[in-house]
């Protein structure tokens, strides 16, 4: 079979596949006879090369992960692309990708081991997170009281960062870039609710020391006239600021 043809099967079969492909894989589309016995597996090479090269100048990138071969948006394309779906991508916290760094750098890794670095507590949900997303698998046991299980990443992590191997993870310092602009974040947003609960207790406080009087304790006196009835003079009871605020606060039916 000459190569040009050989390029194309290889070609509409990376682009048909629902994920990566080896090069055995490729090799298994072809019936006996169809490529050189001796040379199958660079035949296949060689496709996958000239795919590689006349992708440059595309749109998307014949890329090679840790499952295979397969083709993908490139990255700097990703904000237009990404607008075909609706649902926005999902927001990991800072515990969760700081447990995934320990996991990938220092595995295999019991969840005490990542307790004792991170100094806090995992939480159950987030080991359930990365086992059920197969970032991350149980590949043994410690052989310590208790017999913990061990963590490692999988393939499934490698394809999601594009990454061959391990030894292309990115320097620790380069994870820490990306892991602190999370906690600045997350650290911002409490404040900036309380913030926001502050101005809404002072403009219901304002609004209500407009219909009524301080009195010397901070509780504001409210007056309510009941229909058919006059109001008597210093007779209303005290009201305690904070349970007005909150159920000034509360939503209108």
């Amino acid at each position: 079979m000459d190569e040009d043809r050989i390029r194309r099967i290889v070609e509409a079969a990376l682009l048909a596949s629902d994920g990566p492909l080896t090069i055995a894989s490729l090799t298994k589309l072809f019936q006996p006879g169809e490529l050189d016995e001796e040379h199958a597996t660079k035949q296949i090479r060689d496709a996958l090369q000239q795919l590689q090269a006349e992708a440059e100048h595309r749109g998307v990138e014949l890329k090679r992960v840790a499952s295979g071969y397969r083709y993908q948006v490139r990255q700097d394309l990703s904000e237009w692309v990404s607008r075909l779906w609706d649902e926005k991508p999902p927001r990991y916290t800072r515990a969760l990708l700081e447990t995934l760094a320990l996991v990938a750098y220092q595995q295999p890794v019991t969840r005490g081991d990542i307790e004792q670095v991170r100094g806090v507590s995992v939480s159950q949900n987030i080991m359930r997170t990365l086992l059920e997303r197969d970032w991350i698998r149980v590949v043994g046991q410690k052989e310590v009281p208790g017999r913990p299980s061990l963590y490692g990443t999988t393939k499934a992590f490698l394809d999601y960062f594009n990454l061959k191997s391990l030894d292309e993870l990115p320097p620790l310092p380069e994870i820490r870039a990306l892991i602190e602009p999370a906690l600045v974040e997350e650290e911002s947003q409490p404040q900036s609710e309380a913030a926001a609960d502050t101005a809404a207790y002072s403009d219901a406080a304002a609004e209500l020391e407009a219909d009524g009087e301080s009195d010397s304790s901070g509780n504001i006196t409210a007056h309510v006239e009941m229909p058919g009835e006059q109001p008597e003079a210093d007779t209303a009871e005290p009201v305690n600021t904070a349970e007005v605020v909150q159920l000034h606060k509360q939503p209108k039916h």
